[in-house]
């Protein structure tokens, strides 16, 4: 770890509404993906760490699940993580979709914000979305609304005001040594990354035919001799009904969920992967709290 007398850490939590584009900005900012992306809301189920330098700074930032309305268990657990990462940052930086303008989400966060007295740096994503005079108006009530110490104007998607965003927050760090070593991008293992990814290629490849009805386990780890690694995971959805979705006709969606997860394994490890899916029934599984524990989300009533 590198340490100095100018060196500053600190925790940067990334908040929003669902689908504000906060995993992608996570990327972006550490340049891996370690935050899986789809076009469904609430696709971030807890958060994750991701890990990045900037200049003498290292920014570790907290990817939050999106702040809605919660009704479920599950739900509830999400926003109750989002909200935790926020009061535990150092840096809160308000992620907001301009195309989406100010909707019930965005309005519920600014006012939990406002409440907590947080200083929060607003940034107005997918900004190449709108025409100008939109952005400049959008701008405006944002800022009358909230209580934000700076705003910036991003595309997480492009990178376009990144650079921008990371001088900002490295300045509003606290001096002191950083927390990891200098090549690490997360603290996710690679159990858990491996299991992500599959629950994406699962949202892309089903679409609304289960929106979350489902959740990814990595059972196995197995190490082989050719450098390789064996991989077995199980999908837990709560009906056979949702089982045979999954699976397919001819077991057709499991198999191409199966290789386009395996690439993209392959890919991010460097190395051979040997994919095993099984799917299994557990109903009301979004009630077990078992299965909380393994998603890294607290258990709430």
């Amino acid at each position: 770890m590198k340490e100095n007398n100018q060196n500053h850490c600190g925790f940067v939590a990334l908040l929003g509404a669902p689908n504000a584009g906060k995993s992608t900005l996570m990327n972006a900012l550490v340049g891996s993906k370690i935050s899986i992306v789809t076009h469904k809301v609430q696709t971030t189920r807890t958060r994750f760490i991701g890990i990045a330098i900037h200049k003498e700074s290292q920014m570790i930032f907290v990817d939050t699940p999106g702040i809605f309305a919660p009704r479920k268990r599950l739900e509830r657990a999400m926003v109750s993580a989002a909200w935790a990462g926020a009061s535990d940052a150092d840096v809160v930086v308000l992620l907001v979709d301009a195309e989406r303008r100010i909707d019930e989400n965005t309005r519920r966060i600014i006012d939990g914000l406002k409440e907590s007295g947080q200083k929060v740096i607003l940034a107005i994503n997918k900004i190449d979305a709108i025409r100008r005079d939109s952005l400049l108006s959008l701008t405006e009530e944002l800022n009358a609304a909230g209580n934000f110490s700076d705003t910036l104007m991003i595309s997480a998607l492009k990178g376009d005001g990144l650079e921008d965003l990371k001088d900002m927050i490295s300045t509003r760090l606290p001096k002191g040594p950083w927390l990891y070593p200098e090549d690490q991008m997360t603290d996710i293992t690679e159990r858990m990354l491996a299991a992500e990814v599959t629950r994406e290629k699962f949202f892309l490849r089903l679409h609304e035919e289960l929106p979350y009805a489902a959740t990814v386990e990595t059972e196995s780890w197995q190490e082989k001799k050719d450098g390789s690694v064996r991989i077995e995971q199980i999908i837990y959805v709560e009906r056979e009904t949702q089982k045979a979705i999954v699976i397919g006709k001819g077991g057709r969606s499991l198999k191409e969920i199966g290789k386009m997860a395996r690439e993209e394994l392959e890919d991010m490890l460097g190395r051979r992967v040997h994919l095993f899916i099984f799917v299994k029934v557990r109903k009301n599984w979004s009630d077990d709290k078992e299965r909380y524990d393994n998603m890294g989300l607290d258990w709430v009533e």
